[in-house]
C-alpha cells in the first residue's frame, strides 16, 4: 500500500480572542489574510504591548523559506520608516503541523482601501493623492537606495493615517521577485503610478484629470513611466518641484 505522503494544507487557522500561543501571546483579533498567511493583533503576556503576528501556511512556506525571506529582509531594512519592524520568529504546533510566525510592531491607522472608500465619491482630489503619493515615495525611496525592492505594493497592503496636511504611510507585507534587480525597483515605480491613478479614481475619472496628473501618469504605459522615473528617489524630486498651470 502506497504511504500518502501529500503535506497538510491549512488555509485559515482558527484562532479566537484569548487563546495563548507560544506561552507569550494573547490572541486579541484577527487583522487580514493573504496568500502566504493570515495576520493577527495579539498581545504579550509579559508586557501588554500589543503586535502584529503573522501566521504562515504550511504549504506556502516550504522549509521555511517564506518567512526567513521576510524576516531577513525586514531587518536588513530596518531603518526604513516606512515598513514595520521585526521583532522574533516563533514556531507552534497546530494540527500536528508545525507553524512559523513571524511578530512585528502592531500599526495604528487603517487600509488605504478602506480610507479611499470613505472619501466623497471613494476617491481623492489631486491635491490630496499627489501628497498620499509623496509620503509613499519618500517612504520607498529609503529601500530603494539600498538596492532592494518592496515587490508587492497595492491599496490593501498601505497602511494610512493623517497628518497635518500630509499621510503618515506604512507598508504591510513583501513578495519575492527574485534577487534585488532594476525591473523588481522599476516594478515599484509603476506600482506607485497605479497606486495614484486608483485614488483619482481610475479609468472613470482619468479623462477630467489635470495636465500635471496625466504628466505623472503617462496614460500607464510602462516605457513612458520608466522613461521619466526609474526608482522612487526620481518620482519624489519630481513632485517636489513638478511645473503646474
Amino acid at each position: 500500500m502506497k504511504k500518502n505522503t501529500e503535506k497538510k494544507t491549512i488555509d485559515s487557522f482558527q484562532f479566537h480572542p484569548g487563546r495563548v500561543l507560544a506561552q507569550k501571546y494573547e490572541i486579541v483579533g484577527h487583522l487580514g489574510t493573504g496568500w502566504e498567511g493570515e495576520v493577527f493583533k495579539v498581545r504579550e503576556l509579559g508586557t501588554g504591548i500589543e503586535r502584529a503576528a503573522k501566521f504562515y501556511f504550511p504549504q506556502r512556506n516550504p522549509r521555511d523559506r517564506t518567512s526567513s525571506f521576510y524576516a531577513k529582509k525586514l531587518h536588513k531594512l530596518r531603518h526604513c520608516p516606512i515598513l514595520i519592524q521585526y521583532h522574533s520568529r516563533e514556531i507552534i504546533q497546530y494540527r500536528r503541523t508545525p507553524i512559523t510566525f513571524l511578530v512585528s510592531d502592531f500599526v495604528e491607522g487603517e487600509l488605504l482601501t478602506d480610507f479611499v472608500k470613505r472619501q466623497p465619491g471613494g476617491r481623492l482630489t489631486p491635491f490630496q493623492a499627489l501628497h498620499l503619493l509623496h509620503s509613499l515615495t519618500s517612504g520607498l525611496e529609503c529601500i530603494h537606495n539600498l538596492g532592494e525592492y518592496h515587490g508587492d505594493i497595492h491599496d490593501e497592503n498601505i497602511m494610512v493615517s493623517r497628518k497635518g496636511l500630509g499621510f503618515q504611510v506604512k507598508l504591510l507585507d513583501l513578495y519575492y521577485r527574485g534577487p534585488p534587480s532594476a525591473a523588481c525597483i522599476q516594478d515599484d515605480v509603476c506600482d506607485l503610478i497605479g497606486i495614484l491613478y486608483g485614488l483619482l479614481g481610475g479609468r472613470k475619472h482619468y479623462a477630467r484629470q489635470p495636465p500635471e496628473i496625466k504628466r505623472i501618469c503617462r496614460g500607464r504605459k510602462r516605457t513612458l513611466i520608466l522613461g521619466m522615473f526609474r526608482n522612487a528617489g526620481q518620482l519624489r524630486r519630481y513632485l517636489e518641484t513638478m511645473p503646474w498651470g
